[in-house]
């Protein structure tokens, strides 16, 4: 990764800091000696631990602060900024997954809607030089027209969870422009990569194939129509982030959102045959999953293809490093991290 030209001596205010990217990004802030401010609940919505070592390594550095906290508590999200004054906020803490908002509906309203609401308000309140809020590919639904622009009309979410992340960028346009707040969303399209989130496809296979169960795949075994995804590896996703950091909004109603995605769409089965691969070489063995094909689940959609123009005009960067590559870095540190053999 280039040195991007990030403020150091300004306060970072991370949300969902012991999440993926929250972590990650909080990580390089931290390594180019900026003062970052990590909140985070760290609920059980998967594995803790991996929480808890993503925390463990930011808390190495003298300039992180972590504070516990749900972003859903209005008086103690108000008492951090009150304290704290972060002048650039970058709100990642949500309830993530499409799936699990069938099941659980009230952790989203809860997470996505009233802990986003809390935040905008702080940043009324406690003005700072620049919002930077986690949208979703989820709000294009089921679009046909490929690939998804940031002008296209996103008025049909499949999804609670798409519908939550489709009302933040509502939200945020709305608080921006009545109180001039400089903001950006950003529609993240399947992020991946080492110490990702378990509740994510290519680690839940990764680890019901060392557990010796059949993998389930949500395509109907039509591999002539199959879902094709834009997966994004983390470490674009975060220089995405830095460099929009680095270059605050100017316009009059200073509200951008932006497509985070490879632009470069993968076939599911191609996806996994990539990650048998590279868990192959891991290994050192034949790695080839036990597959069952069932029906495509409610809220899925057949596709996610990010046009990433607007981005790369914004900041010059668009995301580059192919699924071998990532998938790669990720069989190695599982492989390690759970020690398999």
């Amino acid at each position: 990764m280039n040195d991007i030209p990030v403020d150091h001596t300004k306060t970072y205010l991370i949300t969902g800091a012991a999440g993926f990217i929250g972590f990650y990004l909080s990580k390089r802030l931290l390594e180019q000696g900026s003062r970052v401010i990590g909140v985070d609940n760290i609920n059980d919505y998967y594995d803790v631990n991996l929480k808890h070592v993503r925390l463990e390594q930011l808390k190495l550095f003298s300039r992180f602060e972590f504070i516990k906290v749900d972003i859903s508590d209005k008086d103690k999200i108000t008492k951090i900024f009150e304290e704290y004054k972060p002048n650039i906020v970058v709100n990642l803490a949500a309830q993530a997954g499409v799936r699990y908002s069938i099941e659980n509906p009230d952790v989203y309203i809860q997470s996505n809607i009233v802990g986003f609401f809390n935040i905008l308000e702080a940043c009324r309140n406690y003005p700072v030089d620049h919002l930077v809020y986690a949208s979703s590919s989820s709000v294009y639904g089921s679009n046909k027209k490929v690939p998804f622009e940031e002008s296209d009309v996103v008025d049909h979410p499949e999804s609670l969870y798409a519908a939550t992340k489709k009302s933040n960028e509502l939200m945020a346009h709305t608080y921006s422009h009545l109180y001039k707040i400089p903001t950006t969303g950003l529609r993240f399209f399947t992020v991946y990569g080492p110490m990702g989130r378990p509740d994510m496809a290519y680690f839940g296979f990764t680890q019901k194939y060392f557990a010796g169960e059949s993998i389930k795949i949500f395509n109907n075994g039509d591999f002539k129509n199959d879902l094709y995804r834009d997966f994004t590896y983390v470490d674009d996703i975060v220089e995405g982030i830095e460099r929009l950091l680095s270059k605050a909004p100017t316009e009059a109603v200073p509200h951008k959102v932006f497509n985070i995605g490879n632009n470069s769409p993968e076939k599911l089965m191609v996806f996994i045959e990539t990650l048998e691969k590279c868990l192959s070489k891991a290994t050192g063995r034949e790695v080839i999953f036990n597959k069952v094909f069932e029906p495509i689940k409610p809220g899925d959609v057949p596709a996610t293809y990010a046009s990433t123009d607007l981005l790369q005009q914004a900041v010059g960067f668009k995301p580059k490093t192919s699924i071998e590559e990532g998938l790669q870095r990720f069989a190695i540190w599982y492989v390690d991290y759970y020690k398999e053999k």
